[in-house]
């Protein structure tokens, strides 16, 4: 077998391919497409065994978090750093300039329903060729120079949108805007609940630094009692040693607070919109935080729909698409352009040239045109049929994006709950331990009034008390971030109830689906 006669094993599967997509497509063409066939939005998500479980209270329809939630902690510092990452934050200003370019192109969508009404002032000067077509059929017109002027004051042009296909772009492009601003809110609902887990990480670490200062000099004060009895004979080296660690230990942890504060002071100065100064010693004095829990609506899965902007940002991007849909089909229709213009013309040999005027400005210079036009595509070599499969692919993935959000919203609630009811709970129990090693240590005072207690020893029961109340600490913070977890999962006060009683699209029911499939069984498009 010679080389040339050998065939490619991709050369052969890329021609069968080939041969198998031009077997399909006729029948493809011939298929109508129904709304089954369209990708299906799901329903809210049960959750009443996980909101049951949460040992959340609910309350009426009306205990959704309030647009400002943030406020409900009392931190006059928490609102202002939030008012003011809400005015300079850079990634919002982004966000809302990419609003204000999809309201601009509502405009030009909207155009498109409207005539085109223009005027036009020309003037002209020229020279016919001694040799030219003008010459050739007249030849006193050889070299002749002219001047000529037109005016047309009115010139229209119309689209008639007979099947809405104007109308389509207009309304997806209305989606389009309103699900950027959907975009923008959720963009706000993340910032500020950034902006409020970054204070609160803040708060209870600047809290558990005044914490670990105390405890510091604690086991300083152990390792000095410790080195003293090792001196004197009444103890061992050994309890030395462990003296020594637990302070060097208090020394690195209370060297870690202090960057780990530094941290949070630098990341709220850039969610400010600020450079690092802004926020430095932002923790210094001492606050005070009210720890709020949100309560749960009882229509919590249902209403999720409207609470939610990230969900009501994917429903119009759906919404959007679907108008695309009916867009793509009115292009298998005719259509019908009226072109309308009136104006004068006049035309003078450059000698002449001071007669324009007047010839110009003359009822005997009007013209005018009225065209209507028809443009009914019949073969486009599957263009329009490839467009139209374009957008219900495209009206699929964000019908998909839509269900994807909603379930991660229910998820997200969920979580929140979760980690809530874990936060209260180990904060609960952490307070009572704490109580006891606060009893503890007042025995070991008395014992140590009383004679039966050496000073080292309730030095250390302080210190670890004092121990047990930093952890208290970091699980005020938990909780603290847990509710803001919850106030986001919520949707943070946001409300869109029109999309929560109107009816989902539904791109296949329109009434030129039947005429737009009947074109391509017979290979139109």
């Amino acid at each position: 077998m010679s080389v040339s006669t050998v065939k490619h094993p991709r050369s052969l599967r890329v021609r069968k391919a080939w041969m198998l997509a031009g077997a399909a497509a006729p029948l493809a063409a011939c298929m109508p497409t129904t709304q089954a066939d369209r990708a299906q939005f799901m329903e809210p998500p049960a959750m009443s065994r996980t909101i049951a479980s949460s040992g959340a209270r609910s309350v009426s329809e009306k205990g959704w978090p309030s647009q400002q939630w943030w406020r409900s902690f009392r931190s006059a510092d928490l609102d202002h750093i939030v008012d003011k990452a809400l005015l300079d934050n850079q990634s919002l200003r982004k966000a809302a300039d990419t609003l204000k370019e999809a309201e601009a192109v509502i405009d030009i969508a909207g155009s498109r329903l409207t005539p085109f009404v223009e005027t036009d002032l020309a003037y002209k000067q020229y020279r016919y060729a001694e040799r030219g077509v003008a010459a050739s059929l007249n030849p006193r017109q050889a070299g002749l120079e002219k001047s000529a002027a037109f005016l047309n004051p009115l010139s229209a042009k119309w689209e008639l949108d007979f099947w809405g296909k104007n109308r389509a772009q207009l309304d997806a492009t209305i989606g389009e805007a309103i699900a950027q601003a959907g975009e923008l809110e959720q963009n706000r609902l993340v910032l500020t609940a950034g902006v409020s887990r970054a204070y609160f990480r803040g708060y209870i670490l600047a809290r558990q630094l005044e914490l670990a200062k105390e405890i510091t000099k604690l086991r300083h004060d152990v390792r000095g009692l410790s080195e003293t009895r090792f001196q004197t004979g009444l103890d061992t080296l050994d309890s030395v040693q462990i003296a020594r660690v637990a302070e060097e230990s208090a020394v690195r942890r209370e060297a870690s607070l202090i960057a780990a504060i530094s941290l949070q002071e630098n990341a709220l100065s850039r969610l400010m919109g600020e450079g690092p100064d802004a926020a430095r010693d932002l923790f210094a004095a001492k606050k005070s935080v009210t720890p709020v829990y949100p309560a749960l609506p009882k229509k919590l899965p249902i209403e999720l729909l409207a609470h939610r902007p990230d969900l009501s940002a994917a429903l119009r991007r759906a919404e959007a698409a679907a108008e695309r849909i009916h867009a793509a089909k009115a292009a298998f229709l005719p259509s019908i352009d009226l072109s309308v213009s009136a104006g004068l013309e006049a035309s003078v040999t450059s000698s002449q040239f001071a007669r324009l005027g007047g010839f110009l400005f003359n009822p005997g210079a009007m013209v005018y045109s009225a065209t209507p036009g028809l443009h009914l595509p019949i073969f486009q070599g599957g263009r329009l049929s490839g467009a139209l499969e374009v957008q219900r692919a495209e009206y699929d993935q964000a019908v998909d994006t839509y269900n994807e959000t909603l379930l991660a919203a229910a998820q997200q609630v969920a979580d929140a709950l979760a980690n809530l009811k874990r936060a209260k709970a180990e904060y609960e129990s952490q307070a009572r331990f704490v109580k006891a090693r606060r009893a503890e240590l007042e025995l070991a005072r008395v014992r140590l009034r009383d004679g039966l207690r050496d000073r080292r020893e309730v030095v250390q029961e302080n210190a670890d008390m004092l121990d047990a109340v930093f952890i208290q600490r970091g699980l005020e913070g938990d909780r603290l971030i847990a509710a803001v977890d919850l106030y986001q999962a919520l949707g943070g006060g946001f409300y869109d109830d029109s999309h929560f009683t109107e009816p989902k699209p539904a791109p296949e029911t329109d009434p030129i689906t039947p005429v737009v499939d009947a074109v391509k069984s017979i290979g139109g498009g």
